[in-house]
């Protein structure tokens, strides 16, 4: 009897065939959901924009699902991670990671609809790439093996749940044909007239009437993860 060499089929470990390559059908995937979104992606609709019938990309990616997991990995590709001089600055290589995945997770807003249920994205080159690369750095600084798994996961943790009500905003925003800063203008007089009953949203509304609304995001973007960082600083031994 033939032995089963893959007992658990990936797409990671799938061999990669000639002709049509896994790199040119990940682009078209991704040109398909940063343009028309996730609903539009089938691997019917990919073989239109390939010019080639499904089957002929059925040898690299099985189903959508595993289609899915190799552009999950190519955004956490774009990630960028700072090295500190000092082992001890760790904090700047964790914020300028933080603020990279989320500037990526913005420029592809579908992927936070993706993020928990990829499959095994978590097996992909550039996943596991950056994910060693900033366990190392944290490592380095201090932190056990361990905790720096968890305080990394805290930080990707807190990424994703603040971009995911950034990314929807901006989704909708896009549907509506107004910038975000025309979007606010237009909703704020509003706001200020909701807000008269209640007199520290007042005072904050007043406060808040002339910054920017990107300003305004990356301003409480920043503050939760310095806070997050600070009290990761605790778990640190070195």
């Amino acid at each position: 009897m033939q032995a089963d060499h893959q007992l658990t089929p990936s797409v990671w470990t799938r061999p990669q065939k000639k002709a049509l390559s896994r790199e040119q059908i990940v682009t078209a995937a991704m040109r398909i959901l940063d343009t028309e979104g996730l609903d539009a992606l089938s691997m019917r609709r990919l073989g239109t924009e390939l010019g080639a019938a499904a089957t002929s990309f059925y040898r690299h990616v099985a189903s959508k699902d595993e289609l899915v997991e190799l552009v999950v990995d190519e955004i956490y590709g774009e990630i960028e991670i700072p090295h500190p001089a000092d082992p001890a600055d760790w904090r700047s290589a964790a914020e300028g990671c933080a603020h990279s995945l989320r500037a990526a997770i913005l420029r592809h807003p579908w992927f936070v609809l993706v993020f928990g249920a990829s499959g095994m994205s978590y097996l992909g080159p550039n996943t596991m790439g950056k994910t060693d690369e900033m366990i190392g750095i944290l490592e380095t600084a201090g932190f056990t093996l361990e905790t720096a798994n968890k305080a990394m996961s805290t930080v990707v943790a807190y990424v994703i749940g603040v971009t995911t009500s950034e990314a929807a905003t901006l989704s909708l925003l896009a549907r509506t044909g107004l910038s975000e800063q025309e979007w606010l203008e237009h909703v704020w007089p509003a706001a200020e007239e909701a807000a008269q009953s209640y007199p520290r949203l007042r005072r904050l509304y007043a406060a808040q009437r002339d910054a920017t609304a990107q300003d305004d995001r990356e301003d409480q973007f920043s503050f939760g993860l310095r806070h997050i960082l600070a009290s990761l600083e605790s778990t640190r031994i070195a």
